[in-house]
């Protein structure tokens, strides 16, 4: 838990930083349906440069983005346990006993992981160079239109915003309770199976109501600041398009493009 970065905001200054909040949640739309279209290894070679370079200009070192990767570990083992159980097409690869493994079950499971380490590492990035702030008030402006059938896109905006941040603080009261407890004793990592769901139990009781003694406090503290749901507000921070958003824009429209022409050519 140590080591998972989504959701954390690093306050540096950037290139990426410096973009518009909308520019960035417009190219995360447009970069994750260019990850889940193409079906070459050589358009996701491309698509990784691209999410890596962008990585660089953010400052963001590799190594915390591989580092979030390692809760999944157990999702794909479990993924390419499910396609060598079902998918039975292909050149066969190798037995075990009389259980064979086809190549489409370990094709398709790589193609769903790289997707999947592609799709992080861009949502990553988005929460990295983004504050709480300025991810509302983009997610507010593309939700704008809604207005106009009565939603509540100001609402909306902003608990996607603090659900997003209550994710590092969240892991962070969960690696303080998991150290008291180990404190008073409690193994979460071996004994049998009853007594690690007893050890579970010890932490969950204390981090739901760890989350909703937060939730009160962030509650009481935004009216303490005369904060009204539906009331009209200014804007203190008015946000601006500048020619760096629209080449950002530009070069995630054109990977896009380059994703649905790889399908059909590559």
């Amino acid at each position: 838990m140590n080591n998972l970065v989504f959701g954390k905001y690093i306050p540096i200054d950037s290139l990426m930083h410096r973009l518009d909040p909308r520019a960035k949640l417009i190219g995360l739309f447009l970069m994750i349906a260019a990850v889940f279209i193409p079906k070459s290894w050589w358009a996701f070679l491309v698509i990784a440069v691209l999410i890596t370079i962008a990585l660089a200009l953010a400052k963001i070192g590799i190594r915390m983005i591989v580092q979030s990767f390692k809760p999944m570990l157990m999702m794909m083992v479990f993924l390419l346990l499910i396609n060598s159980l079902t998918i039975k097409t292909g050149d066969p690869l190798f037995n075990i006993g009389n259980f064979v493994i086809y190549e489409d079950a370990i094709l398709n499971t790589l193609f769903v992981i790289v997707r999947l380490l592609l799709m992080i590492s861009i949502t990553t990035l988005l929460t990295a160079t983004t504050n709480p702030l300025d991810l509302t008030l983009g997610i507010e402006w593309l939700l704008k239109p809604l207005e106009v059938i009565h939603f509540p896109s100001h609402e909306v905006a902003m608990m996607v915003s603090i659900a997003l941040r209550f994710i590092p603080t969240i892991i962070e009261e969960t690696l303080r309770i998991m150290n008291a407890q180990r404190s008073r004793g409690v193994d979460f990592e071996n004994g049998k199976i009853s007594q690690k769901i007893a050890a579970i139990l010890s932490l969950i009781v204390p981090l739901f109501s760890v989350a909703f003694e937060r939730a009160y406090e962030l509650a009481d503290a935004m009216e303490a600041r005369g904060y009204v749901p539906g009331a009209k507000r200014t804007r203190y921070h008015v946000l601006k398009f500048t020619i760096h958003d629209y080449l950002f824009i530009f070069i995630c429209t054109l990977t896009l493009a380059f994703s649905i022409a790889s399908r059909y050519f590559l």
